[in-house]
């Protein structure tokens, strides 16, 4: 079973058992959540797609850790006008481990 669910603003899809990494969220690590954006449920060969969301479907999720992504550079340069500018970013995350999903 698998689920496409919503969260920080973009979509991802997973089944049970999969671990991924999403936008910061405001819960302590070893915590247990649950992700009523589901948009949808599919088993085997059959489909369920919400309108928006699928009724009474939600993902439950463990808190797996915080942290901090990779540094992205960002450069801006004007050639021959000795003009050059650099800065990072570094992207706060938390990773899930999908517990559950329940279709309604």
């Amino acid at each position: 079973m698998y689920a496409v669910i919503r969260t920080g603003g973009k979509q991802y899809r997973v089944s049970e058992g999969d671990r991924l990494k999403v936008e910061s969220l405001a819960a302590e690590e070893g915590s247990d959540i649950t992700i009523a954006d589901v948009l949808m449920v599919g088993s085997g060969e059959s489909v369920t797609v919400g309108a928006p969301l699928v009724a009474n479907a939600s993902v439950s999720a463990r808190i797996v850790q915080h942290g901090r992504g990779k540094k992205v550079r960002i450069i801006k340069f004007k050639r021959r006008k000795h003009y050059r500018r650099q800065m990072g970013h570094r992207q706060n995350f938390t990773e899930l481990e999908i517990t559950g999903i329940s279709a309604g």
